[in-house]
């Protein structure tokens, strides 16, 4: 299993939250909300903030704490729950704690002998390099929502990418467990050389024509690089 490349990409580069580091707004939301989150409402409401956290995403640029906080308004104003400003505070001061999944930083380190790593992210300038020094692996740059002013999926943001890195599409590999916010996008561009990390909270839509791995282990040897000895 491995990319059969014409030329040799430029760049791989990453969505961050929910690909490499673990996405736990939702373990963060009923930390903050407590008992005043109903054990009856709690899906509904973690479902709704989703919704509208990719809805927010959709228009004009914001920062990502108003993103967080617009979502948990709305949610709570749809199921008739108590909206805290501070609330959504304690939830996005929460991010910056988060850490990669399993096998994440020996991946990427592995990979970066091979080619150089890039990070497009829907963070803040600063939230986004705090999460991306958790990884603990060289990246040439960070990419952040804040400095194109757009989020992803719109495709200004990917747009922006390729002016800033200086390719075209065809010229990097995209990664991203997400293809609602990345994958479909990164094919309506014309990025060819896709990979869906399947973490298993989107659904897989192979359509897309990305190469699916389940294992971040497995990311290396998509560039024909071999697989690490069994210590």
């Amino acid at each position: 299993m491995a990319f059969e490349f014409e030329t040799k990409p430029k760049f791989a580069t990453f969505d961050m939250n929910g690909t490499l580091i673990k996405f736990a707004i939702a373990d963060a939301t009923r930390e903050v909300l407590g008992d005043r989150l109903p054990a009856e409402l709690a899906d509904a409401y973690l479902h709704a903030t989703k919704a509208y956290r990719f809805d927010e995403c959709m228009g004009e640029y914001k920062p990502f704490r108003q993103i967080i906080a617009n979502s948990m308004e709305r949610a709570s104003r749809r199921l008739g729950l108590e909206y805290r400003e501070a609330d959504a505070k304690a939830v996005y001061d929460i991010v910056p704690t988060w850490t990669p999944y399993p096998g994440v930083t020996a991946a990427l380190n592995r990979l970066a002998e091979e080619v150089p790593l890039v990070i497009i992210t829907n963070s803040d300038t600063e939230m986004g390099e705090r999460l991306a020094a958790n990884l603990e692996a060289p990246f040439k740059t960070v990419i952040t929502a804040e400095e194109s002013g757009y989020y992803k999926p719109r495709l200004a943001a990917f747009e922006y990418m390729f002016n800033k890195l200086g390719v075209t599409p065809d010229e990097l590999v995209h990664v991203s467990a997400s293809p609602m916010y990345d994958l479909r996008s990164a094919a309506i561009l014309g990025i060819k050389n896709k990979v869906y990390v399947d973490r298993g909270f989107e659904h897989d839509e192979h359509w897309l024509g990305y190469e699916r791995i389940t294992d971040i282990a497995d990311l290396p040897v998509l560039f024909g690089l071999p697989r690490p000895a069994a210590s």
